[in-house]
């Protein structure tokens, strides 16, 4: 009599039930950077033979790593090409040092003063554009003068005043994500031959060049350019930069904390590439969700800035600026003024937003001169003016405004912004613009810092970046077979620096009791059960609880694996 074994892996609680085939292809290479791994050094790696589908792993350790490198890879959106820092117990990225760094001989590229790490645009390997690069989890800086490095010639150069912590010279699909950019004299520059670029969940901070106004915490001019779960602090001591400037088409600035620079965005015209200009998604820029601070004293009073600033009037944006549930604060005590639009042929529309002055009312300004500007469901002070410079521009109050002392927030000292549940802005906004929906609806909201969650959802929307509530933090896990016998559970997480704890029962609907089955401190977030197949017997059921964000309140779906035995003629 022969007995047939099958194992299926179930998501209780989805209808479908998938059977995984555990046959694979050929795996990529993943390369180990650090103490006590094959690669002793960055360097050491062959990036000039990188191929699709690999991975390089850096592990921390406590010196930095003085060491900088091209990206020059075109991978797949199915096999990205991946550089992720691996943290020590303490969540510490590895540290990525441009001052007195060195460059791995063996590559050759151009423009070497411009960044610590570079992508795309080299010789060797022979790549100009660099596509589908996720870089993640490393701490990037040093890269402006007066420091120096070594280049892949051996030959001893300094940064340009310029250069970037991370430089993208020519990348299509290209993610920066949880890494600390700072120190350099942009701390990322995105050049306008790139394409589709996400920066995500970064902390860029410390970057400019003292006593100049022309380098930023973040300079980009792509063709697609989203940022959005950063956080951006004031740049260096001296330096005049803005926090954000943007030369893009088809500009997204969601979900992000900025704070300080000379302006916290500077939107302004495409100089270097014409298809930018002429392309449909320059003439609409989404900004929203954010949190946008100004310091006292800190640089232009201007919070905003749409249009441009070449002169070129016949390229500025002379489109539509969709500003919608951010929440604007200023502590100066002089004036303030919510945006710059730069001729009477750039429009926003702005709702749902807080605009609080801790100042009087009558210190904010909706305009500098220009522009037409639409106002719906904001809540400001009362007395606000047009302008403070004089007004040649169209304000128009489109209806549920309202104004008040005070938003009604959890704890302004302490730079909390969530609403009470008293506040006048909730349930006060109104329906978003038609041309925002449904690609960029409010589905999330920033956490300090440099994370998200869902935004809660209810019948009406409140006003600010911040809806009343309490976000649902579900991690949703999935399973597959992981060699003959075991099973590997994946799953996402809000927070870059997560702890999860793996629970296992032999009952489908079991609650989490006593000692956790194992944990996960690292990205990426997935546990191997190795020998959890095979007995008929014993079936095994799994959830995840997410430690940082809630605990057992926090758990995930659940799933198992089911073994069972089919005996023929019976």
């Amino acid at each position: 009599m022969r007995w047939l074994s099958f194992v299926i892996l179930i998501a209780i609680f989805i209808l479908t039930i998938t059977v995984v085939d555990s046959s694979a292809g050929p795996r990529a290479t993943i390369y180990e950077v650090g103490p006590g791994k094959p690669y002793a050094n960055i360097g050491d790696v062959p990036w000039e033979s990188l191929g699709p589908g690999d991975t390089v792993l850096i592990y921390w350790r406590e010196q930095p790593y003085k060491e900088k490198w091209v990206i020059a890879v075109q991978a797949t959106e199915a096999e990205p090409l991946v550089v992720r820092g691996v943290p020590n117990d303490q969540g510490d990225l590895p540290v990525i040092d441009g001052r007195d760094a060195t460059t791995r001989t063996q590559l050759d590229y151009w423009n070497e003063p411009r960044g610590v790490i570079k992508i795309g645009a080299a010789s060797v390997p022979d790549v100009q554009t660099a596509m589908w690069i996720v870089v993640e989890n490393l701490d990037i800086r040093s890269g402006r003068p007066p420091y120096q490095f070594t280049d892949d010639r051996g030959s001893t150069q300094s940064y340009a005043s310029n250069a970037a912590s991370f430089y993208v010279e020519d990348g299509q699909h290209i993610i920066l994500k949880n890494c600390i950019i700072h120190d350099s004299g942009n701390g990322i520059f995105v050049s306008s031959a790139s394409r589709d670029i996400t920066i995500d969940g970064n902390w860029i901070y410390d970057n400019g060049v003292s006593g100049s106004y022309y380098q930023h915490n973040a300079y980009t001019e792509a063709m697609g350019m989203v940022y959005q779960f950063n956080h951006f602090g004031p740049l260096c001591d001296g330096c005049g930069g803005n926090n954000l400037k943007d030369r893009s088409a088809g500009l997204v600035v969601r979900y992000n904390w900025i704070e300080g620079g000379n302006r916290q965005l500077d939107l302004v015209d495409a100089e270097d590439n014409p298809d930018i200009v002429n392309d449909p998604s320059y003439r609409q820029t989404f900004v929203y969700g954010n949190i946008l601070i100004e310091p006292d004293g800190a640089g232009n009073s201007q919070i905003l800035h749409y249009g441009g600033d070449s002169g070129t009037t016949s390229d500025y944006r002379k489109g539509t600026l969709y500003f919608y549930n951010n929440t604007v604060i200023s502590t100066r005590s002089g004036n303030t003024t919510l945006m710059r639009l730069s001729t009477n042929d750039e429009t926003a529309d702005a709702r749902n937003n807080i605009l609080y002055v801790t100042a009087s009312g009558d210190k904010l300004a909706m305009l500098d001169e220009t522009g037409a500007l639409h106002l719906r469901n904001n809540w400001t002070k009362p007395g606000w003016v047009d302008s403070h410079s004089g007004l040649t521009g169209t304000i128009y109050d489109d209806g549920g405004n309202i104004t008040g002392s005070s938003p009604g927030f959890v704890d302004e000292a302490n730079q909390d912004y969530h609403l009470t549940a008293n506040s006048q802005c909730v349930d006060a906004g109104g329906p978003l613009n038609a041309a925002a929906l449904p690609d960029y609806d409010l589905d999330s909201q920033y956490v300090k810092h440099q994370a998200q969650e869902p935004r809660p959802q209810d019948d009406v929307l409140d006003i600010g970046a911040f809806e009343y509530g309490t976000p649902l933090y579900l991690p949703i896990i999935e399973i597959a077979k992981l060699g003959a016998t075991g099973v590997r559970l994946s799953w996402d997480s809000l927070l870059w620096y997560n702890q999860f704890q793996v629970w296992r029962s032999s009952e489908p609907y079991f609650s989490p009791q006593g000692n956790a089955y194992g944990d996960v401190t690292v990205s990426p977030w997935q546990f191997d059960d190795s020998n959890a197949r095979g007995d008929a017997a014993v079936n095994h059921y799994y959830l995840v609880t997410d430690v940082l964000s809630g605990g057992a309140s926090s758990s995930s779906n659940r799933v198992g694996e089911f073994d069972f035995d089919l005996t023929p003629g019976e």
